[in-house]
């Protein structure tokens, strides 16, 4: 067994750029976002492809607080607000 089954979830705002792990997680606990489905910032990652297993990099933070992230998921890359991304919780690869 790898070492990254036993890790704990940790938020994507935790790793480091360059870092791929995998999507534990998301948190649904995101506020509503203005549109007509009144869906959460949660729902619209899931709705992304950030979902469990898929396999995400992260590709840049922005200096100096690393806010936003550009993080790669499906080949598709994002970028992410530090709040947005810390609702996904990811298991270090």
């Amino acid at each position: 067994m790898s070492v990254a089954a036993h890790a704990l979830p940790v938020p994507l705002t935790a790793l480091p750029r360059g870092a791929r792990a995998l999507v534990h997680c998301v948190l649904d606990e995101t506020p509503v976002i203005d549109d007509a489905l009144h869906s959460t910032v949660g729902q619209r990652l899931v709705e992304l492809g950030f979902v469990h297993g898929v396999e995400i990099e992260v590709v840049e933070t922005m200096w100096p607080v690393g806010d936003p992230l550009a993080v790669r998921v499906r080949g598709s890359t994002f970028a992410l607000r530090r709040r947005e991304a810390s609702s996904i919780l990811v298991t270090p690869a």
